[in-house]
C-alpha cells in the first residue's frame, strides 16, 4: 500500500498495491502540475479523502487540488470505462519518496502523438534526487 497527502494533510489518498510503474505525461496540464501519474480504480484500488476543487477539463477528466495549500493530488475520469468502472490516478510526488523511489517511469508523449514512449531506465527516485 502507497498513502499520500498533500502540504497541509487535508487530501489523502491510498493505493492498495504498488505500481508497475508511474506516468510522467508532457501534455499541457501534466507538464504544468509537474505529476508523476499511478492509475487504478475509484474506490476500488484507489480511495481518496478530503475537501477537493477541481479544474474540469473537457469531458474527460477532472483534476482535483487542495483547496488549502494547492497540490494536486488525482485526477478522476468523468465518465465510466468500458468495465464500467471510474479510472483515476494520484500523484506519486505527494508520497513518502523511499515508498516509490524504486518505480520505473513511463513516458506518455500526450502532447503530441498520444503513444507511449520507449522507457529510458529511469525511476522515481531520478526525478527527485
Amino acid at each position: 500500500m502507497i498513502e499520500g497527502t498533500c502540504l497541509c494533510g487535508s487530501v489523502t489518498w491510498q493505493l492498495d498495491e504498488k505500481p508497475d510503474a508511474a506516468t510522467a505525461c508532457n501534455c499541457t496540464a501534466c507538464r504544468r502540475y509537474g505529476v508523476l501519474w499511478a492509475y487504478g480504480y475509484v474506490d476500488e484500488d484507489i480511495k481518496t479523502r478530503g475537501e477537493t476543487n477541481a479544474y474540469v477539463r473537457g469531458k474527460a477528466l477532472e483534476f482535483h487540488f487542495c483547496p488549502n495549500c494547492g497540490c494536486m493530488a488525482f485526477w478522476r475520469g468523468l465518465q465510466k470505462d468500458e468495465t464500467g468502472q471510474t479510472r483515476i490516478a494520484v500523484n506519486l510526488r505527494l508520497s513518502d519518496p523511499t515508498a516509490v523511489a524504486n518505480i520505473p517511469i513511463d513516458h506518455f508523449d500526450g502532447l503530441n502523438t498520444f503513444d507511449d514512449l520507449p522507457r529510458d531506465g529511469k525511476c522515481v527516485a531520478d526525478y527527485w534526487f
